[in-house]
C-alpha cells in the first residue's frame, strides 16, 4: 500500500502536463519492455554481434510506435563504423629537417596519408594554459583536416593523445598533432597504417520541440552488454544485462512513448539508444559528434535503475551533482512527492566519466548519468546473475516518473541547467 501511495505521490505532481504520468508510464509496460530487452533471445546483446542488431530492430520499431521521427532518411538506426589501427611506417619532416616521430600523433581513416602545407590543413593551436584534454577532443572530432600545434608546455601530457587512435571512425577527418611552440612552414608528412573495420549501430529517435527546436534535450542509456560467457555457470552462459543496461533502455523508450503523447515539448527531444557501451562508450563518442555542444541544453543519460539505491526506494543519484544546478533543478520539480535525487555517493569510482554522458560532459554540456545502482555492494553487476527477477520493477516504473516530472522545466523550455565549468573537465 506504501508503494502505491509514494508512486501516487510521485505521479501528482504531473498534472499540469495535461495527463497523468501514470497513465502512461506503468509496470506492465516496463515489464514487457525490460524483459523482451534482457530475454535470452537477445543473448546478452554484445556490441558488433547479430544478437545487438537483433536488440536494435526491436527498440526502432518501439521509436516507431511511439511516433519518433527517424534520425535520418528514415531511418532510427545512427550506423558507424569502428576502425582499430596499426601504425605501419610514420615519417615526418619540418622546414626539410626529420622530426622525431614520439612529437607527432596521427589520427586518420586513410591507410596511406601524404600531407604538406599545400594539402589544405588548417593550422590549429593548444596554447599553454588551454584545457588539453578539453581542446584536443574538440580538434580530434572536428569536420576538418588540421595539423593542431600543441605548446610544449604539454610535453608530458602529448603521449596520451595517442589514446585517441583507439577511438578511430570510419567518418574521421585528418588530424596530425605536433609538439612544437609555432606551426612549420613547410612540412611533409607519410603515415601508412592496417585498419580491421567493425560496424555498430545506436538507435535514435527525434521529438521535434514546438517553438525551441534548435534546442536539445537528450534522453538516453546503452542497450549493449558481455554477450555470452565462455565458462557457463550451471546451465546459464547469457549475460542477460538487465539492469546494465535494459533498464536504462526500458527508461528511454518509456520516456519516448510518455513524452509523444502528451504533446507539449517546445525543445527538441532526442532519444537515443546506445552500443558499444561496455567495449569503450563508442557508441555515444560517435553520437555526441554529431552536435554542436552548445545547443544541447541537457543530457539525461539512464544506467542501471533496475535496483533500489542506497537510501531505499523512491531515490536515485546523479554523478557530478555538484558540476552543473541540473540536480537541484530536478529536485524542485519533484517538490511534494516523496522521491529524492541524491548526489553521487561513489565519487571515488569517477563515475560521471564512465558512462556515455562523458562525451558530452567533457564539452561543457550539463551531461548527468541517472542511476540507482550500489557501486560497492550491486550483487549482479556484470555477473550472469543480472536478471529481470532480480529487479524491482514496481521501484523502477517509480524511477521513471520521477524523471518524466522533474525534467518538465528543462523540456519545456522554462529552465536550462548550468554549464559544467572548464576547471571541471578532464
Amino acid at each position: 500500500m506504501k508503494k502505491l501511495l509514494v508512486l501516487y505521490l510521485v505521479t501528482a505532481s504531473v498534472h499540469g502536463f495535461g495527463q497523468k504520468a501514470e497513465d502512461i508510464i506503468n509496470v506492465k509496460e516496463v515489464t514487457r519492455l525490460e524483459t523482451t530487452l534482457a530475454s535470452d533471445d537477445m543473448r546478452g546483446r554484445k556490441a558488433g554481434t547479430a544478437d545487438a542488431c537483433k536488440a536494435a530492430a526491436f527498440i526502432a520499431e518501439e521509436f516507431k510506435k511511439a511516433g519518433l521521427q527517424p534520425v535520418s532518411n528514415g531511418n532510427y538506426l545512427q550506423q558507424f563504423s569502428m576502425l582499430r589501427s596499426k601504425m605501419k611506417e610514420l615519417k615526418a619532416k619540418f622546414e626539410g629537417a626529420d622530426v622525431d616521430t614520439k612529437n607527432i600523433v596521427v589520427l586518420t581513416a586513410k591507410v596511406n596519408l601524404e600531407a604538406d602545407e599545400k594539402s589544405g590543413f588548417a593550422v590549429e593551436y593548444i596554447k599553454a594554459g588551454d584545457n588539453f584534454q578539453r581542446k584536443a577532443l574538440e580538434l580530434a572530432y572536428s569536420n576538418k583536416n588540421s595539423l593542431v600545434v600543441v605548446d610544449t608546455s604539454f610535453q608530458k601530457n602529448f603521449s596520451r593523445l595517442a589514446g585517441l587512435k583507439r577511438q578511430l571512425f570510419s567518418s574521421q577527418k585528418d588530424v596530425v598533432f605536433i609538439l612544437a611552440n609555432m606551426a612549420p612552414k613547410e612540412f611533409q608528412i607519410k603515415a601508412e597504417h592496417e585498419f580491421s573495420e567493425t560496424k555498430f549501430a545506436n538507435v535514435v529517435g527525434i521529438l521535434p520541440g514546438k517553438s525551441r527546436k534548435n534546442e536539445l534535450v537528450i534522453f538516453s542509456g546503452h542497450y549493449d552488454h558481455l554477450g555470452i560467457a565462455k565458462t557457463p555457470v550451471g546451465t546459464d552462459s547469457i549475460y542477460n544485462g538487465a539492469n546494465d543496461d535494459a533498464a536504462g533502455v526500458t527508461a528511454v523508450i518509456t520516456l519516448a512513448n510518455y513524452y509523444k503523447k502528451i504533446n507539449n515539448n517546445e525543445r527538441t527531444l532526442v532519444f537515443a539508444a546506445f552500443t558499444a557501451e561496455e567495449i569503450g562508450g563508442f557508441g555515444s563518442q560517435y553520437f555526441s559528434r554529431q552536435f554542436n555542444p552548445a545547443d544541447v541544453v541537457a543530457m539525461f543519460n539512464i544506467e542501471m535503475i533496475g535496483t533500489e539505491a542506497k537510501w531505499g526506494k523512491n531515490s536515485a543519484y546523479i554523478t557530478g551533482y555538484e558540476k552543473t544546478d541540473m540536480g537541484k533543478m530536478l529536485q524542485q520539480n519533484l517538490k511534494g512527492s516523496d522521491f529524492t535525487f541524491y548526489p553521487d555517493p561513489y565519487t571515488d569510482q569517477d563515475l560521471f566519466y564512465r558512462s556515455d554522458n562523458a562525451t558530452l560532459a567533457r564539452l561543457g554540456v550539463p551531461a548527468h548519468t541517472i542511476s540507482t545502482a550500489k557501486m560497492d555492494s550491486e550483487p549482479n553487476y556484470h555477473k550472469l546473475s543480472d536478471e529481470v527477477s532480480t529487479l524491482d520493477l514496481d521501484n523502477m516504473a517509480a524511477i521513471i516518473t520521477a524523471i518524466a516530472v522533474s525534467s518538465k522545466t528543462i523540456v519545456s523550455g522554462k529552465e536550462a541547467p548550468s554549464r559544467v565549468k572548464p576547471e571541471n573537465l578532464r
